[in-house]
């Protein structure tokens, strides 16, 4: 058989007629288990579509045997949570010398701290809202209701409480009276030891996802969400029917743009690389507010980066392709 003779879509970068091998990390055992599972398929099948070789595996005590007996052109990590986000899994496969999707080891070290990530983009001049981060120990040490009655003194009400580290809003509580941040503290640290609270802005929610094929990092159409009743928390980031998608979102196209360069700006910033998503509030007067950003983001049916993807004019085979191929070494 010929080159000329081979479907494109199985020759690889190189010329070759073996298709690209990529190994798809799903799963883990963080509480974020169920999405990274769902994502992990998505993507390798929309990889197959695109003639790739992709196969999902778990992170488990195979792991490292099967990435020495395979060898995989690239790795991509779709793991949610801190092994999947911190950096960890990256050192791994930077030890082991196998190409991967994603941010490396230290960009996902520092965007996984989200108290980090806002200092770095304050400097930056994004606005990010006000906050106070403070460990569990704090509250037996110096007593809670002191340390609380300080935060609403200093940050006044609303709030949002959250865990400075963590994904997919979970222990993540908007309180809006005193008497209720007792209980969001609790939530907050069932989930991790450090909380993050900040100043709550009400405004439109957007999602602003970056992709960078090797040509400098683009924002892809902003997402807006909209929560039929109350936040935009786990059952309504991956449940399908309590929250609504715009894509672009409804706003000035100045306002729009400027969301685009706050995320393109949290992308650079941080040294994150390929792929990321940056969550938003605009508020009245149309400032992007900093909340977020994911290294890793969800690819499953009801999440935003394959809906801003497709809004773009992209397929999603296509882009995953085009995601790996920048993953190739040069």
């Amino acid at each position: 058989m010929t080159e000329d003779s081979v479907p494109r879509d199985s020759v690889t970068r190189l010329g070759t007629e073996k298709p690209l091998d990529v190994l798809v990390l799903a799963g883990g055992l963080s509480h974020e288990r169920d999405v990274s599972l769902r994502s992990g398929a998505r993507v390798a099948d929309a990889l197959i579509d695109a003639g790739v070789s992709a196969t999902v595996h778990d992170v488990d005590a195979d792991l490292l045997a099967v990435l020495d007996e395979r060898r995989p052109d690239v790795v991509w990590p779709l793991l949610h949570g801190s092994t999947g986000e911190d950096g960890s899994i990256r050192d791994l496969l930077e030890l082991v010398g196998v190409p991967s999707v994603g941010t490396g080891s230290a960009g996902s070290r520092i965007s996984w701290s989200k108290p980090v990530s806002k200092t770095i983009l304050a400097r930056a001049g994004v606005a990010t809202p006000a906050s106070a981060t403070l460990p569990q120990s704090i509250f037996r040490e110096v007593g809670a209701r002191a340390v609380l009655d300080r935060v609403v003194d200093r940050l006044g009400l609303p709030l949002v409480v959250k865990p400075a580290k963590g994904g997919s809003a979970l222990g993540v509580t908007l309180v809006h009276t005193k008497e209720a941040l007792p209980q969001a503290m609790v939530s907050c640290f069932s989930y991790g030891d450090v909380a993050l609270i900040e100043q709550a802005v009400s405004g439109v929610e957007l999602a602003i996802s970056v992709v960078d094929l090797g040509d400098g990092p683009r924002a892809l159409p902003p997402v807006e969400i909209v929560v039929d009743d109350g936040p935009y928390d786990y059952d309504a980031r991956y449940n399908a029917g309590r929250t609504e998608f715009f894509v672009p979102a409804r706003l000035p196209a100045e306002v729009l743009e400027r969301a685009r360069r706050a995320a393109v700006t949290a992308h650079r910033e941080l040294g994150l690389r390929h792929l990321s998503r940056t969550d938003l509030i605009v508020d009245a007067a149309g400032t992007p507010w900093f909340l977020e950003v994911n290294s890793a983001p969800g690819m499953t049916e009801t999440s935003t980066f394959p809906l801003a993807a497709e809004a773009s004019g992209l397929t999603l085979p296509q882009l995953y392709r085009g995601i790996v191929e920048a993953a190739l070494p040069a």
